[in-house]
């Protein structure tokens, strides 16, 4: 245990590195408290009730931290920076502009950063109305005049520019990325609550599965953290410098790793993003007084309810087909094997240029395909295990596992680099 808390107890010895720590506790804790604050003119009860009779609410207010069922001020969370930020990283891909701004290095990359701060302002207004729409159709919000809507709308995009700036502050003076860190805490957040429901409803002829399902989650902990961490090592070799008539230095050799997991969680957001639609539109549509677009709209909740057998394998297809979507969008092999012979490098067996390309295109299908199975299965995983065992108030979906995994592994890494760096500083001083 001692070994384990060793490194956190140094860490609060470096000011440094207790300032940082501090700072990020500090912030984390100030969003966890403006998640409790709600917007005004909002039944409160009527939607806590709408939450928890709405399996589909209920597992978007998981991953909210809870402020949907709170309807807090920050109740949009960071989805439409989220949704910003892949929008440009997108565009970089294809617009040439923006393909050369990203290439001009720190300045490039604020402006980027800065044009996405800009898009986020109308797809959080956008977001609000909608969110607003919604709440209206089902009877939440009654009876209200044009300036308690705008001040609804209004409040919920501050919250999303809030929060992008707390993110903000975590990143350049905390530790980690500031808002993959408000994603996790939100996520965690909603654990206890979860545990209580689970306590209050479970009785001793479901001890078992309670167990089964602890075992699945370990497991899948432990597949997430391998294939998350898995490199395909390609050796690349580069020739020996010849300097005049002088030989210079030996060729070296040196390797091109290639993750599995090439996409990260990007994939399963577009494809709850898809897959949520028709539950949006058949609960909108069942609402309606045309009794062909009512059964309809019964129609589309039934079939893609989160549990539903239709649901899942629509999602998993569309996770699988999203990674190699992004994959293919991120990781160019023919710009690769230019940029292996620009600097005189080749690899092992392999004729530079666009034998190199084809060489790297086939390995990168052959791991994406697992990583796009594991991702895929990853997504529909927990809620299979969830009617397996019956439990219900156990859920956590793909997406909250792999960035509850990744923040924490990237968190770590980033400590660690700190903690490495300043016993290189202290050992230069002597």
């Amino acid at each position: 245990m001692s070994n384990i808390l060793s490194p956190i107890i140094n860490a609060f010895k470096i000011a440094d590195l207790r300032r940082k720590i501090l700072i990020t506790v500090g912030l984390v804790i100030i969003f966890r408290i403006v998640a409790h604050i709600p917007v005004s003119g909002v039944d409160l009860e009527g939607l806590q009730q709408l939450f928890a009779s709405n399996q589909f609410l209920g597992l978007l207010d998981i991953f909210s931290g809870g402020t949907l069922a709170n309807f807090s001020i920050i109740s949009l969370g960071l989805n439409p920076y989220i949704n910003a930020s892949i929008i440009f990283q997108l565009l970089t891909m294809v617009v040439p502009s923006l393909e050369a701004l990203s290439k001009e290095g720190e300045t490039g990359r604020q402006m980027i950063n800065q044009y996405t701060r800009y898009l986020t302002v109308p797809l959080a207004t956008l977001q609000a109305i909608g969110m607003f729409v919604l709440l209206k159709n089902q009877g939440i919000i009654t009876q209200i005049s044009l300036l308690q809507i705008a001040s609804i709308i209004v409040g919920m995009t501050a919250g999303t520019i809030f929060l992008m700036w707390i993110g903000e502050l975590i990143t350049e003076y905390g530790i980690g990325n500031g808002i993959s860190l408000l994603i996790f805490a939100g996520i965690v957040s909603r654990v206890p609550i979860v545990l209580t429901q689970t306590v209050t409803v479970v009785d001793q002829t479901q001890i078992i599965s309670i167990l089964i399902f602890i075992v699945l989650s370990i497991l899948l902990v432990a597949g997430v953290v391998f294939i998350n961490e898995g490199r395909r090592q390609i050796a690349v070799q580069y020739a020996r410098r010849v300097i005049g008539t002088k030989a210079g230095t030996n060729g070296t050799q040196t390797y091109l790793p290639l993750r599995v997991n090439q996409a990260g969680v990007i994939p399963i957001i577009f494809a709850v993003s898809l897959v949520l639609v028709p539950s949006f539109a058949g609960s909108f549509l069942a609402g309606q007084a045309n009794p062909q677009l009512a059964s309809l709209g019964k129609l589309l909740t039934a079939n893609f309810n989160p549990g539903s057998l239709i649901y899942n394998m629509v999602y998993f297809m569309l996770v699988v087909g999203f990674t190699f979507f992004y994959t293919a969008v991120i990781f160019n092999p023919k710009k690769v094997s230019e940029e292996i012979k620009k600097y005189g490098g080749f690899i092992p067996g392999i004729r530079p240029g666009t034998q190199t390309a084809a060489f790297l295109n086939y390995i990168m299908v052959r791991i994406t395909l697992a990583g796009a199975l594991f991702l895929g299965a990853i997504a529909v995983l927990p809620s299979l295990a969830s009617s397996i065992t019956g439990i219900q108030t156990l859920v956590l979906g793909g997406t909250g596992l792999l960035i509850v995994v990744s923040v924490i592994l990237d968190t770590a890494k980033q400590f660690e680099s700190k903690l490495i760096e300043r016993s290189y500083e202290v050992f230069a001083r002597r």
